[in-house]
């Protein structure tokens, strides 16, 4: 067993682990690390812990030491930088006339680099950029085009459902989101319906999937013919989160009525009639265009 710590870098990025060097740490402690970017500054997210060699993906770094009031001010100092290297850049890249939108500019701690983010709509021709903004700064520059899913991450803002957008303010990693998800869910497939503020679809949908999709499978396929305590119907609607089945059923003097039972009380065997098709979605091209590339 090997003792590590979790480390974080952005307020809400991905966590790597460090060898701790006989170095008591707490959640929330500042460390300063050696990483392949340079020296960072970083946090403290995972206290000591043991984990198996084995799932170690070797060969850890050990952190160099905790951070002091010298490296917080130096982080506060770096801040600043950053917000002046942001309006440096953006005046170059209106003088260059490019088409790129700059989003965030990010300083190494030891400022041996500083890394433009940016989006654009195809790839762009940034080296007489990147010179000027070199012979400006005298530091390695990094130029990084970033998709509209991680733009929405590092600016934020306030999602459909009123609430600050999961990606920004907890979602370490994207996990892959499909239109199918939506259809699995009964949900509009409109996409001013189902996209967040990046405009593709909203990382939400993929929260409650599994338990739909474990769900679909012990319900009866709409239009398969069931056995009820009221006698032969066929499935008209299911509800995954109720478990109800609605179900058209045939009375002995003809008449037709629906009605819906509890799926404990409902009764099919035949092969194929629990809703688990994989069958493809018919959806349009505004629909695709949402779909993760």
């Amino acid at each position: 067993m090997e003792k590590v710590i979790g480390v974080r870098f952005k307020r809400v990025g991905k966590i790597y682990y460090f060898l701790p060097g006989g170095i008591e740490f707490k959640e929330g402690d500042h460390v300063i690390v050696e990483t392949a970017r340079g020296t960072e500054y970083g946090e403290v997210v995972i206290p000591e812990k043991e984990v198996d060699e084995k799932d170690i993906v070797a060969p850890l770094k050990q952190v160099i030491r905790k951070a002091g009031p010298k490296d917080d001010k130096k982080v506060e100092e770096n801040k600043e930088k950053e917000k002046e290297a942001f309006e440096i850049c953006e005046k170059k890249i209106a003088s260059h006339g490019l088409q790129m939108k700059l989003i965030d500019v990010e300083y190494t701690f030891d400022n041996s680099k500083i890394v433009f983010y940016f989006t654009a709509d195809g790839r762009i021709d940034f080296r007489e950029l990147v010179k000027d903004l070199a012979s400006v700064f005298k530091t390695r520059i990094e130029l990084r085009q970033i998709g509209v899913r991680d733009e929405t991450k590092m600016m934020g803002g306030l999602g459909p459902c009123g609430r600050v957008c999961c990606c920004s303010y907890f979602l370490g990693d994207f996990s892959p989101v499909s239109i199918k998800m939506a259809k699995e869910q009964n949900l509009s497939l409109s996409p001013t319906k189902i996209s967040g503020l990046c405009g593709r679809l909203m990382c939400c949908l993929n929260y409650e999937h599994e338990h739909y999709s474990e769900t679909r499978k012990r319900m009866p396929r709409q239009g398969s013919t069931v056995m009820t305590p009221d006698g032969k119907g066929i499935v008209i609607d299911n509800n995954a989160i109720t478990e109800k089945v609605r179900v058209k059923i045939t009375l002995p003097d003809e008449s037709i009525d629906v009605k819906t039972f509890s799926l404990s009380d409902v009764k099919f065997t035949q092969a194929g009639d629990t809703d688990d098709s994989d069958a493809e979605v018919d959806i349009n091209e505004e629909i695709k265009s949402l779909l993760d590339e």
